[in-house]
């Protein structure tokens, strides 16, 4: 498969990230290898989407040490970025409501419609935009200027960094501003867009719980977007799966993702970092990164039990 003819992603990721470890970001690595692995899928960005703190779990540090913590986490990633989207709205958000956010938000700086994982083959994508403006990449002369994966995600990026709206306290995170007139900033030809939500075996593992989901938000998170998930401690997926009808019935359109050399994803643990923080326990560094360590230690963050 040529380029353009592939499946271009962005993964998304929510959470706590109480603290983010390294086990969170090597979900993302493991992730894009094996989609692009495939053969089928190029992973253009990964988006890290910090839950709001009305969630309510206990120990929640506020979203303004997580934002920050996962801010310097991806520093030195050249594809995953901190979006505060979450963070900033009035109240809790649900994930499916995120989803659709990102994906309207795409719409909205593409100015197309971005494919629907049900129909990849009729669903309109990157490259037939809402109006006649000429594509950016569009050059009929010299058609070698087809945009690249990572020519896309860098002129989201610019756009994102572009309509900052300056927060309190987080004057460091873009934020795109919903009611910015984005005018035709960009257009792209032949590429298929797809977000899909990033999750380990737990987060599946909950949608078989009866009553802790809402069914239309898991037919329209596994339906109409897709999941990748990152299987941790030899969690049997498949038998995850059967639990679930709504799984079985949108089953191709779970990516699970294997792994020869069976890694352990036990460090993707938030619990276990700060247990090991409270202990003052050596091993925090094989959670965490040491610029996340250095701002718990500044910050004063899960020095008790309460968090």
């Amino acid at each position: 498969m040529t380029e353009s003819s592939k499946t271009h992603v962005i993964l998304l990721s929510c959470g706590s990230f109480n603290p983010i470890t390294k086990g969170h970001i090597h979900m993302f690595e493991k992730a894009r290898d094996y989609l692009h692995k495939t053969g089928r899928f190029i992973v253009i960005g990964g988006i890290v989407s910090p839950v709001h703190d009305s969630y309510g779990k206990p120990g929640l540090v506020s979203s303004r040490h997580r934002l920050a913590m996962c801010q310097l986490a991806v520093q030195s990633s050249d594809w995953i970025r901190v979006d505060p989207w979450e963070c900033y709205q009035d109240t809790w958000q649900t994930t499916c409501s995120v989803l659709e956010h990102h994906r309207d938000l795409m719409k909205r700086v593409t100015g197309c419609i971005l494919s629907n994982v049900n129909t990849p083959s009729s669903t309109p994508v990157i490259g037939q935009p809402q109006n006649q403006n000429q594509s950016l990449y569009q050059n009929h002369s010299n058609m070698k200027h087809k945009p690249t994966a990572v020519k896309v995600w860098g002129k989201l990026s610019e756009s994102f960094s572009r309509m900052c709206c300056v927060r309190p306290q987080m004057d460091h995170f873009p934020f795109v501003d919903e009611n910015a007139n984005l005018g035709t900033t960009m257009r792209y030809e032949e590429i298929e867009l797809r977000i899909l939500l990033l999750c380990g075996s737990d987060l599946l593992e909950s949608f078989c719980i009866p009553g802790l989901w809402k069914d239309s938000d898991m037919e329209v998170i596994v339906g109409d977007f897709g999941i990748v998930v990152v299987p941790r401690d030899g969690a049997d997926t498949e038998k995850i799966m059967n639990h679930s009808s709504i799984l079985r019935k949108f089953k191709d359109n779970i990516v699970i993702v294997k792994d020869d050399m069976n890694h352990p994803m036990s460090i993707v643990s938030s619990t276990k970092s700060r247990l090991a923080l409270q202990h003052g326990d050596g091993h925090v560094v094989d959670y965490l990164s040491q610029p996340v360590i250095d701002y718990i230690l500044q910050s004063q963050l899960y020095i008790n039990a309460s968090g």
